[in-house]
């Protein structure tokens, strides 16, 4: 009797960007595990049947992206304690007959972050976005010991909203730059080359800029910070990280994290 191919899925809208069936495909051969995993482009009113799929065991599980990672909360039983913390799920489980939303962003920026010779103690964080990422970065940089973080949003209410998550936010006007040690884009601005209309030419140098997007891999964000003499660090080891820690969760096994990898998300 040949056993049932468990399907996995990336859910967003957007999604044509996303790497995440080049990297769970290519685990899931390395690692013998009888699976596929696609990408899929939803709408919101389509949220609830394919969590029901899942429930149902139809769909094994999921990954979720811009913009349902608080979209579906309601539809779960349970969250993980990060999950609850920052209100943002990014990989649904089936154990034990619930549904459970795990954050595995958090584990993936950290480690990120600390593959970098750049300590964040002490230092102070602008965040450009308020949207899906933005709380997990927001708990692994508390927890990374930064001295203030500073919230950019272009409508400022969602930067206002995030404080009901977290104390000692500030947040100001999109356009007013503050000074920083450290700036993220954590908007979707770039994905389609699209420039952030803010001007950083007095900020000074060695600065980190970071662009949450891995695709394009330098972000127009990206090019003018490294021109002006910043370091740069795009998305892509937070997102290979954050992957990692999604497969554990579903196939209890670790994968490798290759060279091979690297070049299979660098052919687009």
């Amino acid at each position: 009797m040949t056993t049932k191919i468990k399907k996995y899925f990336v859910i967003g809208n957007p999604i044509d960007h996303s790497f995440s069936p080049k990297l769970h495909n290519y685990w899931l051969k390395e690692n013998n595990i009888n699976a596929l995993y696609d990408k899929i482009k939803l709408d919101e009113d389509d949220l609830e049947n394919f969590i029901k799929d899942i429930k149902q065991q139809k769909i094994t599980g999921c990954n979720v992206t811009v913009p349902f990672k608080q979209a579906v909360i309601p539809f779960l039983d349970k969250l993980s304690p990060e999950a609850k913390q920052t209100r943002s799920v990014n990989t649904i489980i089936f154990k034990d007959g619930s549904l459970v939303g795990h954050n595995t962003d958090i584990v993936g920026f950290t480690k990120a972050i600390q593959g970098l010779s750049f300590n964040l103690r002490g230092k102070k964080v602008l965040i450009l976005g308020a949207g899906g990422v933005v709380p997990s970065i927001i708990f692994a940089l508390n927890k990374m010991g930064v001295s203030k973080i500073i919230v950019s949003n272009r409508t400022r209410q969602k930067a206002e909203n995030l404080k009901n998550l977290f104390e000692n936010l500030k947040t100001i006007e999109w356009g007013n730059i503050e000074y920083f040690d450290m700036i993220i884009n954590a908007t979707s601005l770039g994905l389609n080359n699209e420039k952030i209309n803010l001007d950083f030419s007095n900020v000074g140098k060695n600065k980190l800029f970071y662009d949450v997007i891995y695709n394009p891999a330098e972000t127009n964000f990206l090019k003018n910070a490294k021109k002006n003499g910043n370091l740069i660090e795009n998305g892509k080891l937070m997102f290979v990280y954050q992957a990692l820690e999604a497969f554990k969760l579903w196939h209890e096994v670790e994968p490798k994290i290759s060279n091979e990898i690297f070049k299979l998300l660098e052919n687009d």
